[in-house]
């Protein structure tokens, strides 16, 4: 959202909606970096979820603080490495004269029709980063849930397997909104649709947006924050709508 939101609400506000070559280009690369970092991420959350409540006497040993900065790192190292090696293939496009981006930002798919070079390596090499960097690290986090579920569902007692589902259930709330439309959207063919332009907006700006709002669900203080709020809202319609008599 730090990639895409800045330019898409400087378009919304002026009559010139217009972006260069390079700067496109250097979206591509942050949203590249940025969306392949976070689809590690939430993988490396699952496995966290499973060492928590698969083997919660064996956690400390498991997720160690070397093994979290690992895991850190070589989240943003895949992130990095898959965004550079598409640039550097995007950089040999050739675009002959001013297009008009059928999209709110610059990604791959919507710049490829645009350019009159042979993009056949960059299909291949955006078909092949999307399915071993997106459904690779989906695996994981399936992989991951399956042992989660069934270590659940072996608990007899019903507050025994509600106190670990409410431990995973903010973080697989944003890995359906994030894994859901950034998959589709990669994977969609390329026409300007009204669906394929709500896939991108949605991993690119909504789930962002959402994610500290269902982080913070589990935090009792949020929850009495935001009840307090709800009262006080209700309260005032009350007494607006007393006031005037209805």
């Amino acid at each position: 959202s730090s990639v895409t939101v800045p330019k898409m609400l400087e378009n919304l506000l002026s009559q010139r909606k217009t972006i260069s070559v390079r700067g496109c280009m250097a979206q591509v690369f942050f949203v590249f970096v940025t969306a392949g970092t976070e689809a590690c991420l939430l993988s490396v959350m699952a496995y966290d979820c499973y060492a928590a409540i698969c083997h919660p006497l064996l956690y400390g040993q498991i997720m160690s603080k070397q093994l979290f900065m690992l895991l850190v790192w070589g989240s943003w190292g895949l992130g990095f490495l898959d965004a550079l090696i598409n640039i550097l293939l995007a950089m040999d496009l050739v675009f002959y004269e001013a297009q008009v981006i059928h999209h709110y930002s610059c990604e791959i798919p919507s710049i490829l029709p645009l350019s009159c070079s042979d993009v056949s390596r960059n299909i291949i090499a955006l078909l092949c980063c999307t399915l071993l960097h997106g459904l690779g690290t989906f695996v994981l986090v399936f992989l991951s849930y399956a042992h989660i579920i069934s270590t659940i569902l072996s608990i007899s007692s019903t507050s025994g397997r509600n106190k670990p589902f409410s431990t995973c259930s903010s973080h697989l709330t944003a890995v359906t909104l994030y894994y859901g439309s950034g998959l589709l959207r990669n994977l969609m063919p390329n026409s300007g649709s009204p669906m394929e332009l709500i896939f991108s907006v949605q991993y690119t700006v909504v789930t962002p947006m959402l994610n500290p709002l269902i982080y913070s669900l589990k935090n009792k203080e949020v929850k009495a924050a935001m009840r307090r709020t709800l009262e006080k809202y209700l309260q005032c319609i009350r007494c607006c709508n007393k006031d005037r008599g209805w």
